[in-house]
This record gives C-alpha cells, sequence and structure tokens, in this order.
C-alpha cells in the first residue's frame, strides 16, 4: 500500500479488529473463495459494513470492485504487510510453567509472524528439557542468547511477585518490546514497548457483559 495514500493513525479498536479480518480472510481462501464483500465480512463479525472498510482503507488501496467486493489475497498481502504478519521475529519466553508451556507449545505464532526460541526458567527439573522443539534453558544464559541472536521480543509468564525482575533482565539484555502475562504493573522505560494481557481483567470484563444480557 503506498505510504502517502494510509491514515497516519490508526485507532486502537481498528488495531484490534484488523487480525479478526485476517483469520475471516484466510478462512475464505480455504473455502475457494477469490472476492468477499464488507457486507459480508461485518455479517460474519457481527460488525458493520461501513466499520469495515474504514478498519480495512487503513491497510490496503484495495476499494473493492462493484458486485464483488474486495480481492481476498491481495487483501490479505496487504494485512500481512501492515501487522508484520510476513516479516517472523524471534523472542523468547521466561517462566515455564503452565501458561509458559501452552505458549512455547502453541504452533499458530508462525502464522502471525512470531518464532518463540526458547524458554528460560530457574526450574533445574526442567532445564534442559524440549516443548514443541524449543529448549528449555537456565535464565542465566537469557542474555547471551538474546545478544547473540539480536532478539527483540520478551514473553513474560512468571509470577506477579517475580515479573519486574524477569523484566529488568529483559531489558539489560537488549529486548526492545515485552508481552506481560504476569498479573501486575510492569515498570519499563519509555524506549521499551509493552503489551499486557491481563487474564483476571478480561475474565471480569466477559462476566460482566454475560450478566447484562440477561437484565
Amino acid at each position: 500500500m503506498n505510504e502517502e495514500n494510509r491514515p497516519s493513525v490508526i485507532l486502537k479498536a481498528t488495531l484490534n479488529r484488523l487480525p479478526l479480518y485476517y483469520n475471516y480472510l484466510k478462512e475464505k481462501v480455504k473455502d475457494g473463495d477469490v472476492f468477499v464483500s464488507s457486507t459480508s465480512i461485518a455479517k460474519s463479525l457481527k460488525l458493520k459494513s461501513i466499520q469495515v472498510r474504514k478498519d480495512l482503507a487503513y491497510v490496503s488501496r484495495n476499494a473493492g470492485k462493484p458486485r464483488l467486493g474486495f480481492e481476498i489475497n491481495p487483501l490479505i498481502e496487504d494485512m500481512e504487510s501492515f501487522l508484520g504478519y510476513n516479516n517472523v521475529d524471534d523472542a523468547v519466553l521466561v517462566g515455564v510453567g503452565k501458561l509458559g508451556r501452552a505458549l512455547l507449545s502453541y504452533k499458530g505464532f508462525e502464522n502471525y509472524g512470531l518464532n518463540i526460541v526458547a524458554g528460560f526458567d530457574c526450574d533445574e527439573d526442567i532445564i534442559g528439557i524440549k516443548i514443541n522443539g524449543k529448549p528449555v534453558l537456565s535464565l542465566d544464559r537469557l542474555n547471551q542468547m538474546v545478544d547473540r541472536l539480536k532478539i527483540n521480543i520478551g514473553i513474560i509468564t512468571v509470577s506477579k511477585e517475580s515479573a519486574q525482575d524477569v523484566c529488568d533482565l529483559m531489558v539489560a539484555a537488549g529486548i526492545k518490546a515485552i508481552w506481560n502475562f504476569a498479573p501486575t504493573h510492569i515498570e519499563v522505560g519509555e524506549n521499551i514497548i509493552i503489551k499486557n494481557e491481563n487474564l483476571a481483567a478480561s475474565l471480569a470484563s466477559l462476566s460482566k457483559e454475560l450478566f447484562n444480557s440477561f437484565k
């Protein structure tokens, strides 16, 4: 997409919807479809068609064809470029408990441009094992691997008590972006990108919506 024709600022809500569009379009390709309308996308994802068109305008100049809609494959390519899915980023994960193991085991990350190269932990009982082909290494080797492979992304899946210390270790090692699953606030410098996944908050929101739906 021509950068001159792309809106300069993308809303967080739009950015959150783009992966939904992406997954939907990939399924349409599997079904053998070549074109898809904004109306079809909106109906399937419970959105308004005008919202869909506005969202897609952020990532693609593919304006759609009358009575046919958007050509799917070029739209997917534009979306992969915008979201960075076609540029695989290596990441490290610290905290190989149940959640850490689940993330290491998940094979779908590579479809979104993320490759977890290794997990790190302090538990001697699991150091040296492999999960989904990913080695579990001692935490004292984190700095070496991040520096050697020039890794920019760190994933935190430790307890809230240990999260800040792990974050500080990652930043000191050269990590530039952190995906935090620990249920606590983490302090980082202005030059560090952080994304918090608060499972408790998501559950509370879900429960609230469920309660409101029965009022």
